[in-house]
């Protein structure tokens, strides 16, 4: 039987409907001496749903630190160990960094599986640009959070922003008051379910909308850099 190499495994998982999972990412959850998870019971559902049978253990933001070293040398005396997160690909705005920069410290072998990342169906069905664009993840909820927005506020690229759907007007009203009621927007929700939507229009717009229409699940949040936004005014004003 040959011998399965040593190295970490990140593997995305689906942000929204199950079937989105790759063959791949299964085989791999599947193979691996240890399967390392966000948290086990949402992971549970999806093992439950293709039928994988492995080991797993917790790895979050309140343990990480403790246990990257103790699992990079475990990988480095010979176990293959895949990383998962609750949805999406880990360490993009989720747990994962720590373990992977301990593995290239010590000179384990990384492998990241391509896969489900939220903000990507978001960004390309917003409408704005997309060729370059700055990815925000999401913003400080206190300190350094109106130094943040000030400085994006000159940013000439698409923005991209994760936001619970218990603060998104609150940041929504932020964005406008430092960059504009009519800067451009894109706010698209459970992305890849069966309720998903995206909201397009103008800042002041999509604000009223939420605020008529309490979100709901995951949020991605797509803001047009200055640029554009001069342009798109622009243009508006020739039509006129």
């Amino acid at each position: 039987m040959e011998k399965r190499m040593a190295k970490l495994t990140v593997v995305p998982t689906p942000v929204g409907n199950l079937e989105d999972m790759t063959f791949r990412a299964i085989q791999v959850l599947k193979e691996a001496d240890l399967v390392l998870a966000e948290d086990t019971r949402t992971t549970s559902i999806l093992f439950k749903h293709f039928d994988i049978q492995n080991k797993m253990q917790s790895h979050h933001k309140f343990n990480e630190h403790q246990t990257v070293e103790q699992l990079a040398a475990r990988i480095r005396a010979g176990e293959h160990i895949a990383l998962v997160s609750d949805a999406g690909t880990p360490a993009i705005s989720d747990p994962g960094f720590l373990l992977v920069r301990e593995c290239v410290r010590q000179g384990v072998e990384v492998e990241c599986l391509p896969g489900a990342t939220a903000f990507v169906p978001a960004l390309v069905v917003s409408g704005l640009p997309n060729e370059k664009f700055c990815f925000e993840g999401f913003l400080p909820q206190k300190k350094g959070r109106q130094t943040r927005l000030q400085e994006l506020a000159t940013e000439t690229r698409t923005m991209v922003f994760y936001e619970s759907p218990f603060r998104l007007v609150k940041t929504l009203t932020q964005l406008a008051e430092i960059m504009g009621a009519d800067r451009q927007v894109s706010v698209s929700r459970e992305i890849s379910k069966l309720h998903e939507e995206t909201v397009r229009g103008t800042l002041e717009e999509v604000i009223q909308h939420f605020t008529q229409q309490e979100p709901k699940g995951e949020i991605v949040i797509v803001l047009a850099g200055i640029k554009e936004q001069k342009k798109s005014k622009k243009a508006t004003e020739e039509d006129v």
